[in-house]
């Protein structure tokens, strides 16, 4: 039984990445701009960028950085050498400026945003800080530079089919960012920490491919190769909550996609996830979300229509 959590997590929450422009400045440069984004992501092929957002320190980013924000309502960009007027630089949206006296850039930055739907909210925001800055110069890093490449080419190029194309690298980025990140940062008890242990790895793995089977602490324990014990206190640790309230959680964010995204009853629904009764799931979900299965779809705008349901 094999199963590739963070490939689980991204088709989960339908993750929709997308380019929002790149420039290319060669003076002394500053951008500001309000965030409605909800994970904004900024990359460095060339040069020197200081990011300031609300809620964070300062960082400093060199050529092959990343940083990825979230929930901030504000973000400056800072660049350039020199000792002449700073180039107020309008946000892109969508293409390459070349902007300030003629010649060779000195700063190239890529700028994207993922929209986030309801679970991805719930998934990726828990995991990442504020604002987090991965350095190029980390042994993995390799990936996401060649996907901040792409989606540069494919912005400058503007070719037939790249507003596709930049939405796919966009995907791919996304993917390496949390990947580098799983692998290089010193990560908070939540899922990300969970799969980056390669001993809980297949407890995931079980969970995942099987989230409606009634997992007993000694079943996730034997698929971990541990004893019972060890295993809960593993868990726990990593993933910041007991192994049951995990699968709990999982079982609950695959129930609140499909209620959105699918022509399902609640019913079929609770059967699918291992819960007795259509009115235990409920409970479960309600605890869990705050409000009905019902109500959720009907909020989400999701398909299915319930017959006989009050």
């Amino acid at each position: 039984m094999t199963s590739d959590h963070l490939a689980d997590v991204l088709d989960l929450v339908r993750v929709r990445a997308t380019l929002s422009g790149a420039i290319a400045v060669d003076s002394r440069w500053t951008s500001r701009a309000p965030l409605c984004d909800q994970l904004k992501i900024i990359g460095v092929l060339r040069g020197h960028v200081t990011i300031r957002t609300n809620g964070a320190p300062p960082a400093a980013l060199e050529a092959d950085d990343v940083a990825v924000l979230h929930a901030r309502s504000w973000l400056e960009l800072h660049g350039g050498t020199g000792t002449g007027s700073v180039l107020e630089v309008p946000a892109p949206r969508g293409y390459v400026r070349h902007l300030g006296p003629a010649g060779s850039p000195s700063d190239i930055v890529v700028g994207g945003h993922i929209d986030l739907d309801d679970t991805g909210r719930a998934l990726l925001t828990e995991v990442l800080p504020s604002l987090g800055h991965l350095r190029g110069s980390l042994p993995q890093a390799g990936s996401m530079r060649r996907s901040l490449l792409l989606l540069f080419e494919e912005s400058a190029e503007n070719s037939a089919g790249s507003s596709f194309a930049r939405r796919q690298y966009g995907r791919l980025l996304l993917l390496e960012i949390l990947r580098t990140y799983a692998r290089a940062a010193e990560l908070p008890p939540g899922w990300l920490r969970a799969q980056a242990d390669e001993r809980l790895r297949p407890a995931l793995a079980a969970m995942h491919a099987d989230p409606g089977r009634p997992w007993r602490l000694d079943d996730l324990a034997g698929t971990a190769r541990m004893s019972r014990t060890a295993f809960a206190v593993r868990f726990r640790a990593a993933a910041g909550v007991p192994p049951h309230a995990y699968l709990t959680r999982w079982r609950m964010l695959l129930a609140r996609c499909a209620l959105a995204h699918d022509d399902v009853t609640v019913a079929a629904l609770a059967a699918r996830l291992g819960y007795g009764s259509e009115s235990s799931f409920s409970h479960a979900f309600k605890r869990e979300v705050g409000e009905s299965p019902l109500r959720y779809r009907t909020r989400r705008g999701g398909a299915a229509s319930e017959a006989g349901s009050p």
